[in-house]
């Protein structure tokens, strides 16, 4: 956990260097990657705010499929999304996925996944368009793919995911 948390600041500190030097495009480069079912999947890093273990989830009553519950961070209440359920897969028990926090319109949410990798930089030349199939619902929730050593990253697009 705190390796991840460290490749994030040395990663942001390398995105805000590439920015000064070439611009902000290079910083949407680097993404926290995570699984989902089995597919690995990207984040850009500079909407992650923080990897967690698993947390004590409180259920939300009458809230949407998607929402798993709330959780406490420091002090701050944040929606936990399940990004299983999100994505059109069985739900996962939340007591064993991780959370990686993003920030979206101010507010904070927990995207529960089943697994958080590292953080890489994605080249822009290697992205490449939804395949035509790629299921719809992860199309829908999809900006792209980047072949990565024979497997596919799919870019999830935060905004969207939070769009429930």
């Amino acid at each position: 956990m705190a390796t991840l948390a460290l490749e994030r600041q040395q990663a942001a500190a390398a995105a805000s260097a590439s920015r000064s030097a070439t611009g902000a495009d290079q910083a949407r480069d680097v993404f926290v990657t995570l699984t989902v079912g089995g597919q690995l999947c990207g984040i850009p890093v500079l909407v992650v705010r923080d990897v967690l273990g698993p947390q004590m989830i409180t259920r939300i009553p009458l809230a949407p499929r998607e929402v798993a519950g709330s959780l406490n961070l420091r002090g701050r209440i944040v929606t936990a999304i399940d990004l299983r359920t999100r994505l059109g897969l069985e739900r996962a028990d939340p007591r064993r996925a991780m959370s990686v926090v993003v920030e979206h319109q101010g507010e904070l949410y927990s995207l529960l996944v089943d697994q958080v990798g590292e953080v890489l930089h994605l080249e822009p030349a290697t992205r490449e368009d939804n395949p035509p199939t790629l299921d719809a619902t992860w199309r829908v929730l999809s900006k792209g793919v980047f072949r990565l050593s024979g497997q596919l990253v799919v870019e999830l697009d935060v905004a969207a995911v939070l769009a429930i």
